[in-house]
């Protein structure tokens, strides 16, 4: 959440960012009334309270004739009390309410507009001419098909439409991706972590993933517990309710989880294959910062996803996220997305996203710093998501018999294997 301070100060940045959003202007003046009544209610509270507490000193003193006056007295300002108590206690949950709904200020270079209105930053790598090399690629699936690493059929079979097996050297191949991955945010510094796939509301509910996103959400009804998208839920809820001290600073984790994905308005789009699953297994890199660390954590952020990407030898592009495409928790986004050949456009394979201090407050995760205590940032951001990653390399590095070759990076955590042979021909 934001400062509500920040918002009573300066109320048009807040309309301003919930314009560039796409999102509900007049939540803005909504919340301030709210927040108006929140602190008029409690000074009336503390008033009434105070008179109470001066009159049950001056009762025991006073006269016949004065006491019973008091006591009248006093059993009005009790139920004054009662009133201003739970005036008091409405408009704060009020205002909590409205709070939680006001999405994070977004940064002023961010693009303003849609999906559709990202600014490209760079490019990287070489688009492969298949013509050129004298055959057409084939998709992801039958490659993966004819190197028996894939199997759709009886992943629909077991769970239904956007399930899958990955089999032989496809489960190899993710193995490969994740250690790689993990041993390159080791070398980085980042702890590795083996994060809970099940977490409470409040974790949901404190990374922003209650709100937009709740469509997406996947929750067991019977524990009142949820499924995560993404190990950043558990990594940000890690150090909930605590105090952490600035010298520890910056804490960087890598946590591995399995993600589920209702796919919620997804219909028709991405059926084939496993580029938009409902399972899959992530790679997430999560960092805790001081504030004004927080921009040049992002780009630290970005520069790892890209080592990645390169050293898999994937071409792609990073783009700014327009305002409107942005999560409620991050007030900048940027997209890592590789070139995939058969579709002839770029998709996004990794993101990363500065959520400055909107998650922290949620979570009352906290730094103290020599005698000051104040939120601190969190950032996040995609390392390794295994299934797209799966896509983009058998993609770019298919030949024209089938077979695939393995980028260097992954050959020791594939035995030195070289390249990927057909098992059907």
């Amino acid at each position: 959440m934001i400062d509500l301070r920040l918002l009573r100060e300066d109320p048009d940045r807040v309309r301003a960012s919930q314009r560039a959003r796409g999102e509900d202007v007049a939540l803005v003046d909504s919340l301030l009334s709210a927040d108006e009544r929140r602190r008029s209610s409690g000074v009336r509270f503390d008033e009434l309270r105070a008179e109470q507490k001066q009159l049950g000193k001056l009762i025991p003193k006073a006269t016949a004739d004065e006491k019973a006056e008091l006591l009248k007295r006093a059993e009005q300002l009790k139920a004054d009390v009662k009133a201003a108590d739970a005036e008091r206690d409405a408009a704060d949950a009020e205002t909590h309410e409205l709070l939680l709904r006001l999405g994070n200020l977004v940064h002023p270079d961010v693009p303003v507009g849609g999906e559709e209105d990202f600014v490209t930053l760079e490019t990287h790598g070489t688009i492969r001419d298949f013509g050129a090399e004298g055959f057409e690629p084939k998709d992801h699936l039958e490659l993966g098909q004819l190197l028996g690493a894939i199997d759709v059929e009886r992943g629909a079979k077991v769970s239904g439409s956007r399930f899958y097996f990955l089999t032989g050297v496809g489960a190899l191949l993710e193995l490969a991706l994740v250690n790689a991955a993990m041993a390159q945010a080791t070398a980085a510094g980042f702890t590795p972590m083996l994060t809970p796939a099940l977490v409470r509301s409040q974790s949901m509910a404190g990374t922003g993933f209650l709100g937009q996103a709740a469509q997406d959400v996947y929750h067991l009804d019977k524990d009142d517990l949820y499924l995560v998208g993404t190990s950043e839920v558990a990594l940000a809820a890690y150090h909930m309710d605590e105090i952490l001290d600035a010298d520890k600073l910056p804490l960087r984790y890598a946590g591995f989880s399995p993600c589920f994905r209702r796919e919620a308005g997804s219909h028709g789009k991405d059926t084939r294959g496993i580029f938009r699953v409902h399972q899959f297994d992530k790679v997430e890199m999560f960092s805790y910062v001081d504030p004004a660390d927080t921009q040049a954590e992002h780009q630290r952020l970005l520069a790892w996803e890209k080592q990645w990407l390169s050293s898999l030898e994937l071409p792609f592009r990073v783009i700014d996220v327009a305002s409107g495409d942005l999560g409620s928790s991050a007030a900048r986004k940027f997209d890592c997305e590789a070139w995939i050949p058969t579709q002839g456009k770029y998709r996004e394979l990794t993101s990363t996203s500065d959520c400055t201090e909107f998650q922290s407050r949620r979570l009352s995760i906290r730094v103290r710093d020599g005698k000051q205590v104040k939120p601190l940032a969190t950032l996040n951001g995609t390392l390794c998501a295994v299934p797209r990653t799966i896509v983009a390399i058998l993609e770019n590095h298919q030949l024209a018999d089938g077979s695939v070759r393995v980028p260097e990076v992954l050959r020791p955590y594939l035995g030195g294997r070289e390249v990927l042979e057909p098992v059907v021909r």
